[in-house]
C-alpha cells in the first residue's frame, strides 16, 4: 500500500477490512444498511463509456445528478469498457489508461465509492453471457430501428463501424441494467425512447419465461445541452469539447475557436445571444446578474466577442480548479483505481449471481 518509499496518509472507514481503504482526499462516509435504507432506496444504474476525459457536456449533463443519486438511491455506476469497443474495437491499447482516467475523474467530480457501487463492465463476465441469451429472443427490427445506431453511423462516416457490436448495442444496454436489477435509469426526456427497447426485450422475456427481469423505469433529469465549439452538441467524436481536466491555457485556446453569431463581426456590431454557444455556457458559469449583463451589452453591440470568450473561459477555469487540484491529489495514489474496482466487483457479485441463477432456471438451463 506505501510503494515507491512514499508515506502516504489512508482512511479506513469505520468497520472495514484493510482492503477498504481510501486516499483522505476523498470525502467518503460509511453507506447506511439498515434494512428501512434499503427498502426505500430504488436502485438506479448508469453508465460511462471510456472513450476519454470528461468534458462539460458530461459535467452538466450526467455527474452533477450522479453526486445527487448517490446520495437519494441504492446507485450502481460502471465502466462500460465492452461498449467502448462497438467504435473503438481496434484502439484496445488506450483502455488501460481511459479506464484509470475516468475513475479519478469520477473521484474528484465528488462521485463516492463508500455511498455508490462502482464498477468495470468486464469485471462482471455474466454481462457477456445475458447478452448472448437475450439475443436470442430479440428480434432483429427492434435494433435496426434504433435511431442511435444510424445516428453514430452517419456522425463517425470515416470509421469502420458497421459491426454488430453497435448493432447490438441496445442488448448489452439491457444487459447492463437488468443483470444488477436495476430500477432506474437517469435519462433526459429526449433518451426515454432508448431505455423503451430495454424495457420491450423485458417483457418479451418475462412472457417466454415468468417475471425474472425487472423491468427499468425512465428517471427523468433535466440534461441541458451543451454546445461545442462548432455549435454542435459537445462531443469526443466530433473533437468540440472544453475538458473539465484541461489546464488554463488549453481551456482558454479552446474557447477562443467557439463560434459566434455570425452578423456579430466586430465590436458594435449589435448580437443575439440566444443563438451564441459562449451565451449559453456564460450562463452555466456566471450569476444571473453577469447574465444579464452580457445579454444587454452583447445586443446593444457595447460587448465584443473576444471579450466575452477570454471572460468565459476564466470563469471555466476558476470552476474546476477544485476538481484540478483533487485530481492531481489523486494521481499521487495510483493504487487507489484498482481499489475501487476491486470493491465493486465484489459488491455487484451477488446481486450478479442472483439474476443469473433465476435466468438459467427461467431458461431450464441450470
Amino acid at each position: 500500500m506505501h510503494g515507491g518509499g512514499r508515506r502516504r496518509e489512508l482512511l479506513i472507514l469505520p468497520g472495514a477490512s484493510r482492503s477498504r481503504q481510501y486516499h483522505r482526499g476523498i470525502d467518503t462516509k460509511a453507506p447506511s444498511t439498515s434494512p428501512q435504507d434499503t427498502a426505500r432506496r430504488a436502485r438506479v444504474l448508469t453508465g460511462y463509456r471510456p472513450t476519454g476525459p470528461l468534458h462539460i457536456g458530461h459535467w452538466f449533463g450526467n455527474i452533477l445528478n450522479m453526486r445527487k443519486l448517490q446520495d437519494e438511491h441504492d446507485a450502481f455506476f460502471f465502466i462500460a469498457d465492452w461498449h467502448m469497443l462497438t467504435t473503438d474495437y481496434d484502439r484496445t491499447e488506450l483502455l488501460p489508461e481511459r479506464i484509470r482516467g475516468l475513475v479519478l475523474d469520477w473521484l474528484a467530480a465528488g462521485i463516492d465509492p463508500a455511498k455508490a457501487t462502482v464498477y468495470r463492465q468486464s469485471d462482471v463476465p455474466e454481462v457477456a453471457e445475458l447478452a448472448l441469451l437475450l439475443g436470442m429472443i430479440t428480434p432483429l427490427g427492434w435494433l435496426e430501428r434504433v435511431p442511435t445506431y444510424k445516428e453514430r453511423l452517419r456522425d463517425l462516416a470515416e470509421r469502420d463501424i458497421a459491426n454488430y457490436g453497435l448493432l447490438g448495442y441496445p442488448l448489452l444496454q439491457t444487459t447492463d441494467i437488468t443483470i444488477v436489477k436495476g430500477e432506474l435509469v437517469p435519462v433526459g426526456e429526449d433518451q426515454v425512447s432508448h431505455l423503451e427497447i430495454s424495457r420491450e426485450i423485458v417483457r418479451r422475456f418475462n412472457r417466454l419465461y415468468g417475471p425474472v427481469l425487472v423491468e427499468p423505469q425512465p428517471l427523468l433529469s433535466e440534461s441541458p445541452l451543451i454546445p461545442g465549439s462548432d455549435g454542435r452538441k459537445m462531443s469526443k467524436s466530433l473533437d468540440n469539447f472544453i475538458g473539465v481536466s484541461d489546464e488554463p491555457d488549453e481551456i482558454t485556446a479552446k474557447v477562443r475557436t467557439f463560434i459566434t453569431d455570425p452578423k456579430k463581426i466586430r465590436l458594435g456590431d449589435p448580437g443575439r445571444p440566444e443563438i451564441c454557444p459562449i451565451f449559453t455556457l456564460q450562463r452555466l458559469f456566471s450569476p444571473p446578474d453577469h447574465v444579464a449583463w452580457i445579454d444587454a451589452n452583447c445586443r446593444s453591440g457595447a460587448l465584443g466577442c473576444v471579450e466575452d470568450k477570454l471572460d468565459l473561459a476564466g470563469r471555466i477555469v476558476e470552476y474546476y480548479r477544485p476538481f484540478r487540484e483533487r485530481r492531481a491529489e489523486l494521481e499521487r495514489t495510483p493504487e487507489i483505481v484498482d481499489e475501487v474496482l476491486a470493491e465493486g466487483a465484489a459488491k455487484v457479485r451477488p446481486v450478479v449471481e442472483e439474476t443469473m441463477k433465476a435466468v438459467r432456471r427461467a431458461m431450464n438451463l441450470a
